[in-house]
């Protein structure tokens, strides 16, 4: 067996590492591909430094030129793909989630699987984190999903409930296997690294439940100044009401859209560079109540067992919901101060839906 992961964002390596990880214990032949789609390369060095992976084999440097130039990017990235494909001939191809990265990844191992006639060679796609579904086609990555779920020869589903999209989008049973989400594997090991390799909470001046922590970088969130003033609105309502800082760790993308629309956030929203995902875990362990518009964060403070309040119209992690974990709250001020309290009031005693840390061991005994 010789495996390839392709990954380019920072998301898509924290749930690739197990498996990256686990490949190396077991000595199982596997190459890498970056191909670039997060451009902070000194965060994505720091990345494979804290979760002990080997640099890249192979790295792509493919940015996006415009975000309406999504067909350009996608199709850069699966030309340098391809070529790297055709001469390593993997047994399996692996992409995660739902970037242009993962979409990119797939075609390119499928298309190549219809040649085989030429390359004598059949490369099968497995798809880490499949089913997921926000049913909202305005979203660039719910195009990525379902193209690369209907693709994969292994659709690697994260509960029973993304396993009941697949059979109802008419994916074969014998394909679908339900393993649970690599990020509680991700998220088991980086606590235990973390351990003793310093405390970002005092470093901010942050004691613990004592304070929120904001994400926001979605296309849909920072790229319309109208939607990103009323959400940031709305977070500054939540911050004077309940009067608590808000730790903001602002994505480049939304720095930049916010020097170009001219935003200053409130005094309460206290923004500070990107971190790790180390420190970046301690702050999601340590906060009250989390705001986030990433679907990962929302897995993750599930797990972690604190509150989240989703700053979007929809969640392709229905299952957080479920569980009382998070709330989808939309964009709207009130709405989203309201939602706040709710959150904050809410016990923290809800069960994990993601599985028990074993995703990537389930995974590799299917591959093999």
């Amino acid at each position: 067996m010789k495996l390839a992961f392709i990954f380019g964002t920072r998301p898509e390596i924290i749930k690739m590492c197990s498996l990256i990880r686990l490949s190396m214990e077991r000595d199982i032949d596997f190459f890498t591909i970056h191909t670039g789609q997060h451009y902070s390369h000194n965060m994505f060095k720091l990345f494979l430094k804290e979760l002990g992976l080997p640099k890249p084999d192979y790295t792509l440097d493919v940015r996006s030129r415009a975000p309406h130039r999504q067909g350009d990017h996608t199709g850069r990235m699966m030309v340098k793909i391809e070529d790297i494909l055709l001469k390593e001939l993997p047994t399996a191809v692996l992409v995660q989630g739902d970037t242009n990265t993962a979409l990119a990844g797939a075609l390119t191992a499928s298309k190549i699987s219809t040649t085989k006639s030429f390359t004598g060679f059949d490369i099968k796609l497995g798809h880490v984190e499949a089913g997921l579904r926000s049913y909202d086609r305005g979203m660039p990555e719910e195009i990525n999903r379902v193209i690369a779920d209907h693709l994969a020869d292994h659709l690697f589903a994260p509960t029973g409930n993304a396993r009941d999209i697949l059979r109802s989008e008419g994916i074969p049973g014998k394909k679908i296997a339900v393993t649970g989400n690599t990020i509680v594997d991700a998220i088991y090991h980086g606590l235990k690294l973390g351990k003793g390799k310093g405390d970002v909470l005092k470093e901010y001046g942050l004691e613990k439940d004592a304070y929120m922590l904001l994400t926001l970088h979605r296309q849909e969130n920072v790229d319309e100044r109208k939607r990103l003033i009323k959400i940031l609105a709305g977070v500054e309502r939540v911050g004077k009401k309940y009067k608590m800082p808000i730790v903001f760790p602002i994505h480049p993308r939304t720095i930049k859209m916010m020097k170009i629309f001219g935003i200053k956030p409130h005094e309460s929203i206290r923004i500070v560079e990107p971190c790790g995902f180390i420190q970046f875990l301690q702050l999601e362990e340590g906060a009250r109540l989390i705001l986030s518009d990433s679907g990962g964060v929302q897995e993750e403070a599930c797990v972690l067992r604190v509150p989240c309040v989703t700053l979007r119209t929809s969640t392709e992690r229905p299952e957080t919901v479920d569980v009382g974990a998070n709330v989808i709250a939309g964009i709207d001020p009130g709405v989203i101060a309201s939602y706040a309290g709710i959150m904050l009031d809410r016990q923290r005693d809800w069960k994990n839906p993601f599985g028990s840390g074993k995703a990537a061991e389930k995974i590799l005994r299917v591959l093999r």
